[in-house]
């Protein structure tokens, strides 16, 4: 009575699933709604969907600067260290300021 129900090509949906990390997709569009030949509302959509390490390969790693993503405690240390780089260069330069003098 049961049927066995197997795909004809091969592909799975967790080997499709792999093939697009691997190898990345991207999707574009454009919405616009206008009312009487005046634009309203333009939307550009563009999505790229790949694993981390292929997103890290083509240079896009927005995620890692994210303060929404990085954490409390990795901003604060950024934030720290760019304190420490402004004491550090007005320093620098009051000292070079005196020496003129």
């Amino acid at each position: 009575m049961g049927k066995n129900l197997q795909s004809t090509d091969g592909s799975s949906l967790a080997e499709i699933l792999e093939r697009v990390l691997d190898k990345g997709i991207v999707i574009a569009g454009d919405i616009s709604i206008a009312l009487a030949d005046i634009e309203l509302l333009t939307i550009r959509i563009r999505l790229l969907v790949s694993s981390v390490d292929k997103a890290k390969e083509l240079g896009i790693n927005w995620w890692e600067h994210d303060p929404y993503l990085v954490g409390e405690k990795q901003e604060k240390e950024k934030i720290k260290a760019m304190e420490d780089r402004i004491q550090f260069l007005e320093s620098r330069t009051q000292n070079s300021s005196e020496t003129q003098y």
